[in-house]
């Protein structure tokens, strides 16, 4: 079996807004923030600007991954193919050779050469490691590729990069499990797994928390599609983190035995850095 690796990639989405604007289209949001209480109170005497306080702001990158994963297969097996004939028929001769009828039928026996391929593109959120289909929007937004080193200093000084929870080695065993297609074969001719991306995007979420008769709600912005979500989070306990390089794929005979269960070590071969199945706009 042969496994090839893409070499994994960072990126930011380009942000489309300022801070003042996301703040601007939040505030519209302020009341709904509160729930029903505020909603009620807006009936009766609605609250002026002056009763909420902006207690809070931040632009965070909050991260998600993209992995494409292939699967190719190649194999022959031998198989028997029934064809009937009429009641009559005691033999049949085809090409040159003759088969007996059997209850109405003639058995003959060829050797089938079949190709599978299989593709499977995921988009996992990278804090709650779950799949979100959702998130293939964001791919038509221009990207800038960064480094994990230097992921800080692209994002900005005062911006928050969440650290991704999920590694990419293991949701590279989940991807794969999608493409990897059990045969029937006497002869396998080729076998071969591909993780053709791995890529770890960031998309820009701004975030405000307001305060109004002693309770305290949050408003988001998003970045890229300007949609604007009364409730959410803030991250500031993720200030001054970044991603660390721990969160790479090993790249070698173990990551292989990591996401193909069962695979014995020596049939397996190893190669990094295929080219990607797509690439992603980049600036």
């Amino acid at each position: 079996m042969n496994v090839e690796l893409a070499d994994e990639r960072f990126l930011i989405l380009t942000d489309r807004f300022s801070m003042d604007h996301a703040e601007g289209r939040a505030w519209t949001k302020r009341i709904e923030a509160f729930g029903t209480l505020a909603k009620v109170s807006g009936f009766l005497n609605r609250p002026k600007d002056e009763d909420f306080e902006l207690v809070y702001r931040e632009r965070r990158l909050q991260p998600f991954w993209r992995l494409i994963c292939t699967g190719t297969y190649s194999y022959e097996r031998t198989r028997r193919y029934a064809v009937k004939v009429a009641p009559e028929v005691e033999a049949s001769e085809i090409e040159g050779k003759t088969f007996a009828a059997v209850n109405g039928e003639v058995t003959l026996e060829g050797l089938e050469t079949c190709r599978e391929a299989l593709r499977k593109e995921t988009l996992y959120d990278a804090l709650t490691k779950a799949p979100a289909l959702g998130l293939i929007e964001y791919l038509k937004y221009d990207a800038v590729e960064t480094r994990p080193e230097t992921l800080q200093a692209d994002a900005g000084e005062d911006t928050i990069v969440v650290p991704p929870i999920a590694k990419a080695s293991e949701l590279i065993r989940e991807a794969l499990g999608a493409v990897i297609a059990r045969i029937e074969a006497d002869r396998v001719l080729e076998e071969q797994l591909r993780v053709e991306a791995t890529e770890l995007y960031y998309r820009p979420v701004y975030a405000f928390r307001y305060r109004w008769q002693g309770k305290e709600a949050v408003v988001e912005f998003d970045g890229l599609t300007g949609e604007v979500k009364a409730g959410g989070a803030t991250f500031e306990q993720y200030l001054g983190q970044v991603l660390e390089p721990k969160f790479l794929i090993n790249a070698g005979v173990e990551a292989a035995a990591l996401f193909i269960p069962g695979a014995r070590l020596a049939e397996i071969i190893v190669s990094k850095g295929v080219a990607l199945a797509t690439a992603p706009k980049t600036r």
